[in-house]
């Protein structure tokens, strides 16, 4: 379908996006149609050409670092030559002297509590709404329903109740650790109420108290037979629910029924990397879901078991506080919201020279416009803040460049400077060389960094690609860099001054089906000194949780501070492989992993507009896919390809091989299908007119000359192809 476009200005504007803005977003503000869309007009114009000059930046300097990759080829880097080389290019800045980060009005959930994060694609509303909702979980559900204390048993429908006693058991010995009684255990409690601002507990006739008191928080119901009880630990809460006749509370000598767990504190509402919106109509999608979550009404009706079923919003949490003051705690998760980064551009709007707008512009203005309503309800921000995490930025002058952006956006919405709040992601190997600095730029907007090893090792292999062949994808996490990398980012956090003010964050946790693994091993997250950390799943941020009441992270951050620096030049340690000698079948297994999973990412992505999900990998594990899975598939094939270590044609005889693989997994799933219909194609039926396998394919071939090694033109290229198809 031809898309409509209506002057305004200097700018032509879809219709669809018209409308909205007009007759949506801007409704109920102090910002007129007329007055947005003059101020605008003249920012975008502004900013565009200053957006496009720091992209022919990139190409620059990626350039004359390939040149001198080839020309020192065969040659062992002198790590000291490599950095003035880097310096004199202007690729690392000179560091300039310490400085505290000076970011006002943050959040308690940015600032003070840790915990975990969900990052949600915000094109898909039931699922936005689910991750809002996330900030409380139910702990005996997510132990129930996972493999975290048990695999689970498929064969039983009904309750079982031997799970349900090792639930049970699980959630007292939780309680024992962190909120232990004085004279016995939580297996032995049998009632309790509250007497003279105290919680006493019972078993039988003997009574007890929480050794610590200051845990007890308050309640909810009758103090001499509450429904439930409020502890805090480490800053975060937890709710006993009371319910003698459920079926969990049947088995409890206490009747406590249920744990919920305070859990999402944060949630990235993500239009990048997790969506696929190529357009006017999907981006109007994302601003629609964002809008309705920023003024509080977001409502999603969905068919379950032939039932219809309303998804909204959660209600703040009241409850009678120990001093007998009726209080409320935060009902849902603080939402930030992901725009894209500096390099795309959309057809929703046309500049004057008829040039596409710059994507992350866009998005900036409109999604702080959403956050005008916000900021009169306060269902959100507290502070009075918008959130923005700013993915994809390369360096200093492109953090500074989004300060300039963010500083229009303020001046055209009326609101006072650094209201804007601006998330760095350290994903990009010009960024975590040069952090400090990047923060700098930022210093009154920061309030948060997070590593991105995906992206980070996409770049890493991308700007090094005439190095030479890179190790295998597996041998990354314990290569030099990466250690670097990660221990920076908290390094420059603390000494920058985030500790209880800003987010120091980690990666997610990829395996939603694996949460005993993630109980056992994601805890390694804290301990790294991160006070956020992603999941992939509300049900994984209940369970996630837990971590962060056995390690108080700020106690942790306070120890790191004294440890040594990362190393700039361990940081800048490429990893390829030194004379490998690996045999045919070492290549083609590492190739085959990649191409699946590129393949099994690209047909979701291209043909039925699905940005985020779960994908199972070459072995069936459901693996949580979004385009920086994609990214270091393709680059690593793509440098193995440059450098011969495997042939064009042994590829694309895999990728062929693994299409099949990718068809079979997907042929009787059409839960992805936006739709709803089964309509899945299979690639491997016509491989020459396949527009997903095409892409794939294009992904590995035309890897080296994507700007950054990003997947984004190609995919928006051939997704714009599958839509013009099906319209």
């Amino acid at each position: 379908m031809q898309e409509k476009y209506i002057n305004v200005n200097n700018l032509r504007v879809s219709e669809k996006l018209l409308n909205f803005v007009n007759e949506e977003l801007l409704k109920d503000t102090e910002v007129s149609p007329n007055s947005f869309w003059a101020g605008f007009d003249k920012a975008v114009h502004e900013l565009a050409p200053k957006n496009k000059e720091l992209l022919n930046i990139r190409d620059k300097l990626q350039k004359q670092i390939d040149e001198w990759h080839i020309k020192n080829k065969g040659n062992e880097i002198n790590i000291d030559e490599y950095k003035k080389f880097l310096l004199d290019i202007g690729y690392l800045k000179e560091e300039g002297p310490d400085f505290k980060i000076e970011t006002n009005n943050i959040d308690e959930e940015i600032a003070n509590i840790a915990g975990p994060q969900l990052v949600v694609p915000i094109m898909n509303a039931r699922y936005a709404l689910n991750a809002a909702n996330a900030r409380w979980m139910s702990l005996y559900d997510s132990l129930y329903g996972t493999d975290a204390i048990k695999p689970i048993d498929t064969s039983k429908k009904d309750y079982d109740a031997s799970r349900g006693e090792l639930v049970i058991n699980y959630a007292k010995e939780f309680l024992d650790k962190y909120f232990s009684l004085e004279n016995f255990s939580w297996k032995e409690v049998t009632s309790f109420d509250i007497q003279e601002k105290s919680l006493i507990i019972y078993n039988n006739e003997k009574t007890t108290k929480l050794k610590d008191q200051n845990k007890f928080i308050g309640h909810i119901g009758e103090s001499d037979k509450p429904s439930s009880i409020i502890l805090k630990n480490n800053n975060l809460h937890i709710e006993i629910l009371v319910d003698p006749t459920s079926l969990s509370g049947k088995q409890d000598p206490a009747g406590i029924t249920d744990l919920i767990i305070e859990s999402a504190l944060s949630t990235i509402c993500d239009n990048e990397d997790s969506v696929a919106a190529v357009d006017a109509e999907d981006k109007v999608a994302c601003y629609q879901n964002w809008l309705g979550l920023m003024k509080g009404d977001l409502v999603n009706k969905f068919e379950k078991n032939g039932k219809t079923i309303e998804r909204k919003l959660n209600k703040d949490k009241s409850y009678i506080s120990k001093d007998g003051l009726g209080l409320k705690l935060h009902g849902r998760s603080l939402l930030l919201v992901r725009n894209v980064g500096h390099l795309m551009t959309n057809s929703a709007i046309l500049l004057k020279d008829g040039a596409e707008i710059p994507e992350g512009i866009m998005d900036a203005f409109i999604t702080t416009a959403a956050a005008l309503h916000d900021f009169k309800l306060k269902g959100n921000s507290r502070s009075g803040s918008v959130y923005i995490v700013k993915p994809k930025m390369h360096g200093p002058d492109e953090t500074a460049f989004t300060d300039l952006i963010f500083t229009k956006v303020e001046e055209v919405l009326n609101l006072k400077k650094y209201t804007c709040k601006i998330g760095i992601m350290d994903e990009e190997r010009r960024t975590s060389a040069n952090l400090k600095e990047c923060i700098r730029s930022l210093m009154n907007r920061v309030f948060f960094i997070n590593t991105g090893f995906l992206d980070r090792t996409g770049d890493e292999m991308h700007t090094s690609m005439e190095a030479g062949p890179m190790i295998k994808k597996g041998d990354m996490k314990s290569s030099k860099w990466i250690n670097a990398y990660e221990n920076n980012n908290v390094d420059v956090g603390i000494k920058c001054g985030f500790s209880g003010k800003a987010q120091i964050g980690k990666g997610m946790w990829a395996m939603p089906d694996k949460m005993k693994d993630m109980l056992e091993q994601k805890t390694d997250h804290l301990k790294a000194g991160a006070n956020c950390a992603w999941v992939p799943s509300p049900t994984a941020a209940a369970l996630h949780a837990l971590h962060y009441h056995e390690i108080n992270i700020f106690d942790k951050q306070k120890e790191i501070q004294s440890r040594d620096a990362a190393k700039l030049n361990d940081l800048l340690t490429i990893p390829v492989a030194d004379r490998p000698n690996w045999s045919l079948e070492e290549i083609r297994s590492e190739v085959s992993n990649s191409a699946q999973t590129l393949l099994g990412y690209v047909v979701r992505w291209i043909d039925h507009g699905v940005g985020c999900s779960k994908v199972p990998d070459i072995n069936n594990v459901g693996l949580m896919e979004d385009r920086a899975t994609l990214r270091i598939s393709s680059q690593h094939i793509a440098n193995w390809v440059h450098h011969e270590i495997i042939s064009k044609e042994n590829v694309i005889e895999i990728m062929k091989e693994m299409a099949k693989v990718v068809d079979k997994q997907n042929e009787n799933d059409s839960a992805y299908s936006r739709s709803g219909r089964s309509s899945y194609n299979k690639m491997s039926d016509d491989f020459e007119n396949s527009i997903a396998f095409s892409a794939a394919c294009d992904l590995i071939f035309k890897g080296k000359e994507q700007p950054s090694g990003y997947t984004e033109p190609l995919l928006h290229l051939n997704r714009i192809k599958i839509k013009s198809i099906q319209n």
